[in-house]
């Protein structure tokens, strides 16, 4: 296992290098969608990520540590220096934007990265000392979560360069970026359900064979696969698009809904900047499509007037944060009916695990109880 959080950077990295000289390390899942695991990854797969990512972004460098070193994410940045033979600077304390422009100016590398989750980056893309602070990185990486597309759109045009990362502790951390995946990986679907392979898969699930096999699969060619519980699909060109979960995929009515295209379609919207969709239990829908939204700071968009997805003359006047109406109005032309919200619960941010992922545990309870807006037509799913 990794050092506790509180270890300092040097021993960390004299973990990381016992790790990759012997047996590997044992991580811990974020547990984000259910019971966290322990997952044996080799030294061999722990180096063949870090040289992959380091092929895609350019080279070895130095890295910024913003993330907890007990799960993936963190850990690679550890070991990714290791084998850079280079010392990661490390933000200490509560994430902040003065936090982070102060830890990165400590940075000496030529190249130099960092690896985030998408709500540090909203946070940093709010504030221009943030942004230019963003911008002095060679890569920034971003998983864990869906970016929203605005705050990807304002990072480009500051000429930052993001990369969105996919991947999972059973395939050390990232290993698809900007849909492609790395060096040495495969993508498969298999009726939609993401699988993917090469040397970067984990070696087991720690005291579980059961678990290991039904998860890590051999094809008739030899060709080691792990199955996801992620649901994609690929362009002409390959690229892989993620649509949401196996398990997150809501069943409302008798349609399936996925929740990756209808928070796509809120965070276009001016009004949001971060949204989470989920499935709850109802009564007469089987489940109903809940959204859970983070309201956009006033500075950080375009007026409403200069969008054309903005509330009506109502909403506005009342001044108040649009309901279940208004929002499925606003994105009633870009979601089949089925898929539009029947709950929208406003929250001031949206709960994290310790891994940076959205804790969707705690944000269904809050929307199975009384809080959120129900929508109060009961009719058909118009």
């Amino acid at each position: 296992m990794p050092p506790t959080s509180d270890a300092t950077i040097s021993e960390h990295l004299r973990a990381a290098e016992r790790a990759l000289a012997g047996s590997g390390v044992v991580l811990t899942t974020s547990g984000s969608t259910g019971q966290p695991k322990s997952v044996v990854l080799s030294a061999d797969a722990l180096r063949a990520s870090a040289a992959a990512t380091a092929e895609r972004i350019g080279g070895p460098g130095q890295w910024l540590l913003t993330l907890p070193t007990d799960h993936v994410a963190g850990w690679q940045v550890v070991v990714r220096s290791a084998l850079a033979g280079t010392v990661p600077a490390r933000l200490d304390g509560s994430f902040t934007v003065a936090a982070f422009t102060a830890a990165a100016a400590t940075l000496t590398g030529r190249r130099r990265y960092v690896s985030l989750v998408p709500t540090q980056v909203v946070r940093l893309a709010e504030d221009l000392a943030g942004l230019a602070t963003l911008a002095t990185f060679d890569a920034v990486l971003v998983g864990g979560a869906a970016l929203p597309t605005s705050v990807r759109e304002r990072t480009e045009a500051a000429g930052i360069r993001v990369h969105r990362t996919y991947g999972m502790t059973e395939t050390s951390g990232g290993c698809v970026y900007d849909g492609t995946p790395l060096p040495g990986v495969g993508i498969r679907l298999d009726e939609g359900r993401v699988r993917l392979s090469g040397s970067v898969l984990a070696t087991e699930y720690a005291g579980d064979p059961h678990l290991t096999a039904e998860r890590f699969v051999t094809d008739d060619d030899g060709r080691r696969w792990f199955v996801t519980d992620d649901v994609g699909e690929l362009d002409v060109q390959g690229r892989l698009h993620l649509l949401g979960r196996m398990d997150d995929l809501i069943n409302t009515g008798g349609f399936k809904v996925a929740p990756r295209p209808v928070e796509d379609a809120l965070l276009g919207l001016p009004q949001i900047r971060d949204a989470l969709v989920l499935g709850v239990p109802d009564a007469e829908w089987g489940e109903r499509v809940a959204a859970v939204l983070v309201a956009q700071t006033p500075h950080a968009h375009t007026p409403h007037a200069q969008h054309p997805h903005t509330l009506g003359g109502d909403a506005e006047a009342r001044g108040a944060r649009p309901g279940v109406s208004d929002i499925r109005d606003l994105v009633r032309d870009v979601l089949p009916a089925h898929a539009l919200p029947r709950q929208v619960l406003w929250v001031e941010e949206l709960p994290l695990l310790r891994s940076g992922k959205p804790d969707r545990a705690a944000l269904r309870a809050m929307c199975a109880g009384e809080s959120g807006t129900m929508d109060p037509y009961r009719g058909s799913a118009d």
